[in-house]
C-alpha cells in the first residue's frame, strides 16, 4: 500500500469516527475530547522533555487526568478553567523549585498542560449536547478543514512568496489568503445550510477562525523545529501525530469558544454565535 492510500485511508477513518461521535454528542463526544486531551499531552512531553532529564515526575500527567475526568463527568465551565489554572500554577512553581534544567522542563510542560486541556475544553464545551453546539462544532470543521485544503492547492498552484520560512517552508502568502477565502466560503455555506440568520457576523467569524488555524499550525511547527522533530508523533498512519492533525483546528476552537463566551456564557457559548431558524 502507498503512502498516499494509506493517508487517504486514514483520512477517511477520522472522518468517519470524528463525525459520528459529533454527531451523537454529549458523554461521546466528551470522551473523545478526553482522548484527545491526553494524545496532545503525550506528544507535547515527548517532543519536548529532554532525554537526560527525568521531568516532573508524574505530577502533570496525573493533574491531566484529575481534569480529563472532571471534562468528562461535564462540570460547569468556571470549574473547568479554574482548574486549568491551578494545573499549570502548580506545574510552574514545582518546576522552579528544582535545578535549572528541570525548571525548563516544567515551563514546557505546564505549557503542554495548558495546550492540552484547553483544546479538549473548548471543543467539548463548543458542542456541548444541543442543536447550536453541533451546528457550531461543524461550522468549526468546515472553516478548518476548507482552509487546510484550500492553502495546499493555491500555495501549490501559485507559488510565491513564502509565509514563515524560518518555521514552515512550504508554506506561503499565496496558500494563506487561499486558505483564508476558502474558509471562509465553507463557513458560510455551512451556516446557511444550518439555518443561520447572522450570515454577516459569521463570515466575519470564519475569516477569524480561518486565520487563527493556520497560526495555530505556524504554532505547532515553531514547537516541532524548536525540539528538532519533523512529526509530533507516529500514531495516525501517513499523517504524524495527533497533534500534526488538530493543530489548526484547537487554536480556531478556543477562538471560537472565547467569541462564543463574550456573546453567550461560558457553559453554552455556541448559543451567542449561531441564530438558527429552526422553522
Amino acid at each position: 500500500m502507498s503512502n498516499l492510500q494509506l493517508r487517504a485511508i486514514s483520512a477517511v477513518v477520522l472522518a468517519v469516527v470524528t463525525l459520528g461521535l459529533t454527531w451523537l454528542g454529549g458523554l461521546p463526544f466528551r470522551l473523545l475530547c478526553a482522548a484527545m486531551t491526553i494524545l496532545i499531552f503525550y506528544e507535547w512531553t515527548r517532543m519536548c522533555r529532554p532525554v537526560a532529564a527525568a521531568g516532573l515526575g508524574l505530577l502533570p500527567e496525573a493533574l491531566l487526568l484529575i481534569f480529563v475526568g472532571a471534562l468528562v463527568a461535564g462540570l460547569p465551565a468556571s470549574w473547568l478553567l479554574l482548574l486549568v489554572a491551578a494545573m499549570v500554577v502548580v506545574t510552574v512553581v514545582v518546576g522552579s523549585m528544582r535545578q535549572t534544567s528541570m525548571h525548563q522542563t516544567g515551563q514546557w510542560d505546564a505549557s503542554g498542560v495548558a495546550y492540552a486541556a484547553i483544546s479538549g475544553l473548548s471543543l467539548a464545551l463548543l458542542r456541548d449536547g444541543d442543536h447550536p453546539g453541533l451546528v457550531a462544532i461543524l461550522f468549526l470543521f468546515a472553516v478548518v478543514w476548507a482552509t487546510d485544503i484550500a492553502a495546499y492547492f493555491v500555495g501549490r498552484a501559485v507559488g510565491g512568496p513564502k509565509l514563515a520560512p524560518s518555521i514552515s517552508p512550504g508554506k506561503t502568502q499565496s496558500g494563506a489568503l487561499g486558505g483564508a477565502v476558502g474558509g471562509v466560503v465553507a463557513g458560510l455555506l455551512l451556516a446557511a445550510a444550518a439555518g443561520a440568520g447572522n450570515l454577516a457576523v459569521l463570515g466575519v467569524v470564519a475569516l477569524v477562525l480561518s486565520l487563527v488555524s493556520q497560526a495555530g499550525d505556524l504554532f505547532e511547527s515553531w514547537v516541532k523545529r524548536r525540539h528538532n522533530r519533523k512529526d509530533s508523533g507516529t500514531l495516525i498512519p501517513g499523517h504524524g501525530g495527533v497533534m500534526d492533525r488538530v493543530d489548526g483546528l484547537v487554536a480556531a476552537a478556543f477562538a471560537l469558544y472565547v467569541i462564543g463566551w463574550i456573546s453567550a456564557t461560558a457553559d453554552h457559548p455556541a448559543q451567542g454565535c449561531f441564530q438558527l431558524d429552526r422553522h
